[in-house]
């Protein structure tokens, strides 16, 4: 995202010495709530309400044993609803733009990945529908604009994020920022593929979304690079080389294999090699996701065919020249490669990321491959894993050394089959809110009070997906 660095002092002596975080034994439930009250806007003042997510939250909360995660579940879960949502009308019909939280701006990923955890509730609930609704259609609409740009403005009059108004790129009308990213288009699909799947609602899916899936399909072909390096380009002047492309804004030479190329992390850093492994794993389940619902919905078989070749031709060369072998000759996930031959092995904490890969249904978390992967990444043997005495985690290059992000220890614990690890992850995640409340962008590993981005609405409602499964499949965990 932004490259604003939103740090923030310890809340109070007592956070600072480490009271707060500590274990909070014996609590009634007048002295729970009068110790943690709710730091949600007051009811009047939130911008969606939903009645289905709000006996959800009363629900899961109620199950959780411990007043401090109870009341930061209470803040997380509804955050992205309360705080970011503007709902109108569009061509007469419904319109939702949802901002990532401190930058007012919609980038398709966030504004994907804050709402999936609701998904589950939208068939009973008319209101989260008419949200999904004017969500799929914004989409839509954005992809419509320039398939290749990652954020867009709520209004197509308004000027581009101010970070990026001399960015040497194409720029179009209601573009906020054009970083391209393939999973800016992997997002938007497995919103409308959930919604689809939990609803079985066709209203949003019309000739215009169509025409955005079509963009899709021909951004992916364009940016396979077969037949010449196609139209984006992207250059900006900064001081944070991750920021701007190599080589007249095309990024670093390839050796086009089939996979696609991405000039720029979800992070939103630049990449080194081109060729980005996690993405290109998303974007083989979101291929075969559109040519599902091109069946369905629309009998389009011939596009839903040419979905489904691209996503074999995708799968079959990230396979091929995607993968790195340990001392004992075992396979793992590379981050990046070049086509060339050469290889980069990290993680960043953002999604797609290679320890996020089964949560986004791009393998089984059981996978021999990925169970090497996720050993290695969270390790030394990741140059961003981090660890320290508040915590250990992941972060990357956007917000630098020492830096962990909530959000990689979120999916860890999503990821595992071990309750002692998702405890641990639950204990690291409960003791380094600085006593907001909320999840962040990054802490520091020793110092928590140090952390950025004070409202991120993604991490915020990540952690609420989080709880709410766990008190699906391990409420003992939540109990304890």
């Amino acid at each position: 995202m932004s490259t604003r660095r939103d740090f923030m002092k310890w809340l109070g002596a007592a956070a600072a010495s480490g009271v707060v975080g500590a274990t909070l034994p014996g609590l009634s439930l007048a002295q729970a709530s009068s110790s943690f009250p709710s730091k949600r806007p007051p009811v009047g003042k939130r911008k969606f309400v939903s009645d289905a997510v709000e006996r959800q939250l009363a629900s899961v909360k109620s199950s959780i044993g411990d007043p401090k995660l109870a009341w930061m579940f209470e803040n997380c879960y509804p955050n992205t609803l309360d705080t970011t949502v503007e709902l109108g009308t569009l061509d007469g019909k419904p319109d939702t733009f949802v901002i990532t939280g401190d930058i007012d701006a919609m980038w398709l990923r966030d504004s994907s990945a804050q709402v999936v955890p609701y998904l589950s509730l939208a068939k009973s609930d008319p209101a989260l529908q008419r949200l999904f609704r004017g969500l799929i259609r914004r989409q839509a609409r954005c992809i419509r604009i320039d398939p290749y740009a990652n954020a867009f403005m709520p209004d197509p009059h308004a000027q581009p994020l101010v970070w990026a108004r001399h960015d040497s790129t194409q720029m179009k009308p209601g573009v906020g920022e054009r970083k391209w990213e393939i999973d800016s288009l992997c997002y938007p699909i497995r919103l409308a593929h959930g919604y689809w799947q939990a609803t079985q609602d066709k209203e949003p899916f019309d000739d215009d979304w169509r025409e955005a899936m079509h963009r899709v399909l021909a951004t992916f072909r364009e940016q396979q690079r077969l037949h010449g390096r196609g139209p984006y380009h992207f250059q900006r002047t900064s001081e944070t080389p991750t920021e701007t492309q190599f080589l007249e804004g095309y990024g670093n030479p390839t050796r086009p294999n089939g996979m696609i190329h991405s000039m720029f992390r979800p992070s939103d850093d630049a990449c080194v090699y081109p060729l980005f492994v996690p993405a290109n794993l998303f974007a083989v389940v979101s291929l075969r996701q559109l040519a599902q619902m091109s069946r369905a919905i629309h009998q389009d078989l011939p596009f839903a065919q040419d979905c489904e070749a691209l996503a074999d031709e995708v799968e079959q060369a990230v396979r091929k020249h995607g993968r790195m072998r340990d001392t004992d000759g075992r396979d793992y996930w590379a981050y990046e490669i070049d086509g060339f031959g050469n290889q980069l092995f990290m993680d960043d904490a953002n999604a797609p990321s290679l320890l996020s890969l089964p949560y986004l249904g791009c393998c089984d978390r059981n996978d021999p491959v990925y169970q090497r992967t996720r050993e290695l990444v969270w390790s030394e043997r990741n140059p961003y894993f981090f660890k320290g005495r508040a915590a250990e985690g992941i972060g990357g290059p956007h917000e630098g050394l020492r830096m962990i992000w909530p959000m990689s220890i979120i999916l860890y614990a999503q990821t595992s089959n071990d309750p002692a690890q998702i405890r641990q992850c639950l204990a690291w995640l409960r003791n380094t809110d600085a006593g907001t409340g909320f999840m962040h962008e990054s802490f520091d590993q020793d110092d928590p009070a140090h952390f950025t981005r004070s409202w991120f609405a993604w991490v915020n409602t990540l952690f609420g997906e989080l709880i709410v499964d766990l008190q699906r499949k391990h409420p003992d965990l939540l109990r304890g």
